[in-house]
């Protein structure tokens, strides 16, 4: 996921993130200047529901302009397919660090 809050802000007219921070406390949400600096800054790795609902009512928009997919990072977190032998079944393949010895051809 990509998180979208200072694009959404600017359009909404808002550059800075002390002017949403104020917005925020008006609108019932207190958040830290730390907590403020790092949604603003990065993609923060969870929010609570309640919060997400004040931003998007403050910023007049939905949950899914702030949280944007990428599909294609999903994919490259994909584990890639298991290689097939000449015999037709999956490849065997070792564990690391468990000093087990391959198994008789």
């Amino acid at each position: 996921m990509r998180w979208n809050l200072r694009m959404k802000a600017a359009e909404r007219g808002v550059w800075k993130s002390t002017e949403l921070r104020r917005r925020l406390a008006e609108a019932g949400l207190e958040i830290s200047a730390g907590k403020m600096s790092a949604l603003w800054t990065g993609t923060p790795t969870s929010i609570r529901l309640d919060d997400l609902d004040i931003i998007c009512h403050v910023l007049d928009c939905e949950p899914n302009e702030l949280l944007i997919r990428e599909p294609d990072a999903v994919a490259a977190r994909r584990p890639p397919k298991e290689k097939l032998t000449a015999v037709g079944g999956p490849a065997i393949t070792p564990r690391l660090g468990r000093n087990r010895t391959l198994p008789p051809a």
